[in-house]
């Protein structure tokens, strides 16, 4: 019942963003037609959507800000209270604002909190204990990532490797049965093709999986950039603290919508500019001026304080830091190096796992997503050197981190909560 439930809220949800990137990119193209005038529509229009969603986290529930990731890890280790069900409307529109106003935050987050959510008080309805209420927020939580990325079994592993750390036989089993009813409620609304489209590609020869390990050390030192600098920018905009988070959200959407005019297709989730990527039509040049831009515009966007993820926009970076590292070595290599789609596909999983440290749900979850099986053995290449770096330079988890501020500025858990 919880996984049926956390796959149509999720479903729902996808389908409703779809809808507002389409209505962005519509006002956007109309706005152009109205020349400087236009340009301030266009910035007003997002930063009164970004104002909106933050207004309505800070006045209606505070934990719906960010990716909501944090929030649940630390409710299953009863280090917050879980989320109250008036969470659900305000991530779900907070999160049709931001996202669908050109916010570059992914739309899983807030899938996976609405689904534990979802699963904690149909729990709560039925009466359950705490241990097996317990057990249903953290299938709802990978029920909601199953049906953010059409991926049950990344779903299900997200909930054992990153969400519990470590394997529980009972969460395990309640996580593979939310998984499979959010997919098979969310396909007959969504379809059941991979969100990506690939080019097959071939098995890569055990002499390329240097270039693999190689791709895994640059995507691992990207990482402790890109989680150094989201980090740093939420510091800043916390110093901010007497500036209200409407105002902030506000000037940070004006920001977006002046981006938005002048680059509408580098704007929102990413999931069409990770396909573009996959198709590996760009050049070398446009690959990394996209990738800094992207780079810098996730960590503005997630400072917000809207509802958002990270997997989305992670997944954009690390597709192209793939590909631009596989043209490269294209080019160095033109006889021995693989094509540069196969990078590409790699440097997802890759850059996910520098970033979170969760190697297993990133490969899972990016083979589901790109039906790109052959690319296994590469990926645990890739993957293994993402993990060591910045295991050796003492970068944290990303959502390690974001939990430790989520801890500090809640209370302990209470009996009524349970």
């Amino acid at each position: 019942m919880a996984g049926a439930a956390a796959g149509f809220v999720g479903a729902i949800f996808r389908l409703t963003l779809e809808t507002a990137d389409r209505l962005r990119t519509e006002v956007v193209a109309r706005a152009h037609g109205g020349g400087f005038v236009g340009f301030l529509l266009a910035c007003g229009g997002v930063a009164a959507a970004v104002a909106v969603a933050a207004w309505l986290v800070r006045r209606f529930s505070p934990y719906a800000s960010g990716s909501g990731i944090p929030h649940v890890e630390a409710a299953l280790d009863e280090e917050v209270p879980p989320a109250p069900a008036s969470l659900i409307p305000v991530k779900f529109v907070g999160g049709v604002l931001a996202i669908g106003a050109g916010l570059a935050l992914g739309r899983e987050g807030p899938s996976v909190q609405m689904g534990a959510a979802i699963a904690y008080h149909v729990g709560r309805f039925g009466r359950c204990r705490w241990a097996d209420r317990r057990v249903l927020l953290a299938a709802g939580a990978g029920a909601g990532l199953a049906t953010a990325f059409n991926a049950p079994i990344a779903g299900a592993v997200f909930v054992l490797e990153e969400l519990v750390g470590r394997f529980e036989a009972r969460v395990a089993i309640a996580a593979l049965g939310a998984s499979a009813a959010a997919i098979a409620v969310a396909r007959s609304l969504l379809g059941d093709a991979p969100d990506f489209s690939v080019a097959p590609l071939a098995y890569a020869g055990v002499r390329t999986w240097p270039l693999f390990v190689a791709l895994g050390v640059v995507a691992g030192l990207a990482a402790v950039l890109y989680n150094s600098a989201l980090l740093g920018t939420l510091a800043a905009t916390n110093r901010l603290n007497r500036c209200p988070a409407e105002i902030r959200g506000a000037v940070i959407g004006a920001a977006v919508g002046g981006l938005a005019w002048l680059a509408p297709g580098m704007v929102g989730g990413g999931d069409d500019i990770t396909q573009r990527t996959l198709i590996g039509s760009a050049t070398l040049l446009t690959l990394a001026l996209a990738f800094l831009l992207r780079f810098a515009l996730g960590a503005v966007s997630y400072a917000a304080a809207t509802p958002g993820g990270l997997f989305a926009p992670m997944l954009v970076l690390g597709a192209q830091l793939g590909l631009f590292f596989g043209v490269v070595c294209r080019l160095a290599l033109p006889d021995a190096a693989p094509d540069p789609i196969a990078f590409a596909v790699v440097g997802m999983a890759a850059f996910f796992t520098g970033v979170v440290q969760a190697p297993v749900t990133g490969i899972v979850l990016v083979i589901e997503m790109t039906a790109s099986f052959t690319m296994f053995l590469p990926m645990i290449a890739a993957c293994f050197a993402a993990m060591l770096v910045p295991n050796l330079l003492g970068s944290a988890p990303i959502y390690a981190s974001l939990r430790r501020q989520t801890t500090q500025t809640a209370g302990a858990p209470t009996e009524n909560n349970r």
